[in-house]
């Protein structure tokens, strides 16, 4: 992971432009989630705005912090609090800073379709069969993964979780929905499936998800006294789930391209994009 992050980064080093030799440089990592994508197509088209040249780079959620406590990329708002990404915060809270949330009310969990018998997590117990014994999860790295093994244990049931992708995750979501089959997967909010789809959480009376997630923004040190224009910026910069899932979902049709999205929407918040720039 960690070679993966120094390889990028030297990418980054050897395609200096003149506005980033010039002190205009902003580098922005990013996890490859439906949501992390919206925002940070959202915010590098807002800097460039601004005159700066943005880099984004994508990377794995332990990759992503380490990127930013190093140096090597100088902000992110793909960073999932108080639980998802929990471990990698503890661990490296003294070599960055967290600004705080950018998106309030997210959370994580097992989802279900709307039409599922199932209610709990608790269910599972004696209907496991109902979903093939599966819980249909998405990459192994994941805090939700590492959430979704720790519910496993905590409600003794009798299930697999399946690695995949949120790509495969959401594809037999929809598989499931159009049979008008059961099935769990690993979901979070923001997410754009929340806007294509009727869902419901199953209820977790152990909390072993935890309560109201938020999704934060994380900044190298030194960032406020080298490019304190930005670090304004990234204090100020909030979105609201509705319109992310929007954005998500609109991404999701066929030849959608983030760029084209994140630029309709930044016309039709013209006065929240400001707001961010004062």
């Amino acid at each position: 992971m960690r070679v993966r992050t120094l390889s990028v980064l030297l990418c980054f080093a050897l395609t200096l432009s003149p506005a980033e030799a010039a002190g205009k440089q902003v580098r922005l990592a990013y996890v490859e989630w439906a949501d992390a994508v919206a925002a940070t197509t959202i915010l590098k088209q807002v800097l460039e705005e601004k005159g700066y040249t943005v880099k984004t780079v994508p990377l794995a959620a332990a990759a992503m912090w380490q990127a930013v406590a190093t140096g090597d990329a100088d902000a992110s708002v793909a960073a999932w609090l108080p639980v998802t990404q929990a471990a990698y915060h503890d661990k490296l809270k003294d070599r960055l800073e967290l600004l705080g949330p950018n998106v309030t009310g997210a959370k994580i969990g097992w989802v279900v379709p709307a039409f599922s018998p199932l209610t709990s997590i608790e269910d599972l117990k004696t209907r496991a069969a109902e979903v093939d014994g599966k819980v249909i999860g998405i990459d192994p790295g994941a805090g939700v993964m590492k959430s979704s093994e720790a519910a496993i244990k905590a409600y003794g049931l009798p299930v697999r979780l399946v690695d995949g992708s949120d790509a495969t995750m959401t594809s037999a979501l929809k598989n499931a929905i159009r049979q008008r089959k059961d099935v769990v997967v690993t979901g979070w909010t923001p997410h754009w499936m929340f806007a294509r789809y009727e869902l419901k959480y199953l209820t977790d009376p152990k909390k072993v998800f935890g309560e109201d997630e938020s999704v934060n923004t994380i900044v190298r040190k030194g960032l406020k006294d080298d490019l304190p224009e930005v670090y304004t910026i990234l204090r100020k910069f909030k979105l609201g789930i509705e319109d992310e899932e929007a954005m998500m979902a609109q991404n999701e049709e066929r030849g959608a391209k983030p760029d084209e999205t994140a630029a309709k929407w930044i016309a039709g918040h013209r006065a929240t994009v400001d707001s961010w720039l004062k």
